[in-house]
């Protein structure tokens, strides 16, 4: 079935249906770049990603300087089929696409029933915006949230990884002269010690450090409060990394000597102790990845790795229809869905702001 043909009773709500028919050459991406006022510089689409999807049949509008963060010009973008236009022209796309959620103000300025692709942020914890998303039947689908036939979630494996490897990069920075630091390297040279790291938590993005961190030279340690997250672990990052169950005496002993301490999210509840934090170095470099993200320095690496997901994803959209059609096909789409047909069916946002949820099966089911 074409896009141009999608009648009112089927699954998608009529305002969908409305800017679908009125768009009956294809589906418009609409491209949008980060808020000047914030710290975000990762990116979705690279020029390329753009030239392999319009020529897959898609229409794409981009704000114009919205490549600019990942070292793109407008131009560039142009060559591959892109048309730059203004920030409110591309907010009319059928299909919306930005790396952080939309602010009240621009979400107002889309289409009604149409799409948002973005990644989770602190943004939908905010009742205005949900309401804004709810009053204009927007549907809200966050990347880092879903998953893929196999089960993985897939965009955020992505940032995870990369998270990780860029956290070793501000180490290597904060640990030279030119960083501030007391010039050292992260690896040992003929004679001399490596500088230590240790790493607490557990997740793609902490293997990706410890990986990293043992590739640069460097003697790492991984610690975690779970044994068979650890065991895990050893048989993903090797001999070379050591895997060590949090343990007072432990943690004390490698905090003390540690010239790099990467804080993340433990497999069960932690909290770094006082009493350690007062031994450690002076000039320890000390990097929590629960209110940082690493990759915001390359955001160059994000894009190329997040449009080859994305590619794949507009394909497998093209193939059932459209959006509305992947959700109603695909469980793993459903996972990363925020609102839908001017409904909130996120539990958690449901839940922090005391705002009723609606379960997205039940919905499909009642559509069906």
């Amino acid at each position: 079935m074409s896009y141009s043909s999608i009648e009112e009773n089927d699954l998608q709500p009529q305002e969908m249906v409305e800017v679908l028919e009125k768009n009956a050459g294809g589906i418009e991406l609409g491209l949008l770049a980060n808020y000047a006022d914030g710290y975000e510089t990762r990116m979705l689409l690279t020029p390329e990603a753009c030239g392999m999807l319009t020529s897959g049949g898609y229409r794409m509008v981009m704000e114009s300087g919205a490549g600019s963060d990942i070292s793109f010009s407008d131009e560039k973008y142009a060559e591959y089929g892109v048309k730059i236009v203004s920030r409110e022209e591309a907010l009319k796309a059928q299909v919306v696409l930005c790396y952080t959620p939309l602010k009240p103000k621009d979400i107002k300025k889309m289409q009604k029933g149409a799409v948002l692709l973005c990644m989770m942020g602190h943004d939908f914890f905010d009742k205005s915006t949900i309401k804004a998303l709810m009053e204009h039947k927007i549907a809200v689908g966050c990347l880092d949230n879903m998953q893929s036939h196999n089960d993985e979630p897939v965009f955020s494996n992505i940032i995870d990884e990369i998270n990780g490897r860029a956290a070793i990069m501000y180490a290597e920075e904060a640990l030279s002269f030119l960083g501030g630091g007391k010039g050292v390297l992260l690896a040992g040279v003929a004679g001399i010690n490596p500088c230590e790291i240790l790493i607490i938590g557990m997740g793609n993005d902490m293997i990706a450090a410890a990986k990293a961190g043992a590739a640069a030279g460097a003697r790492v340690t991984l610690m975690d409060n779970d044994i068979s997250t650890l065991q895990v672990a050893k048989e993903v990052v090797g001999q070379s990394i050591d895997t060590i169950a949090i343990h007072p005496r432990v943690l004390f002993n490698r905090a003390k000597t540690a010239d790099v301490i990467i804080l993340g999210t433990t497999t069960r509840p932690f909290e770094f102790p006082a009493n350690v934090k007062a031994t450690l170095k002076s000039n320890v470099y000390l990097l929590d990845m629960v209110e940082n993200q690493p990759s915001v320095c390359v955001p160059r690496t994000v894009a190329m790795a997040i449009s080859n997901a994305l590619v794949n994803f507009f394909d497998e959209m093209q193939m059932k229809n459209g959006f509305y059609g992947m959700v109603a096909t695909t469980p793993g789409v459903q996972q990363g869905l925020v609102t839908y047909e001017g409904k909130l069916v996120d539990k958690l946002i449901g839940s922090y702001l005391g705002m009723p949820s609606v379960d997205i099966n039940v919905m499909l089911s009642a559509a069906n």
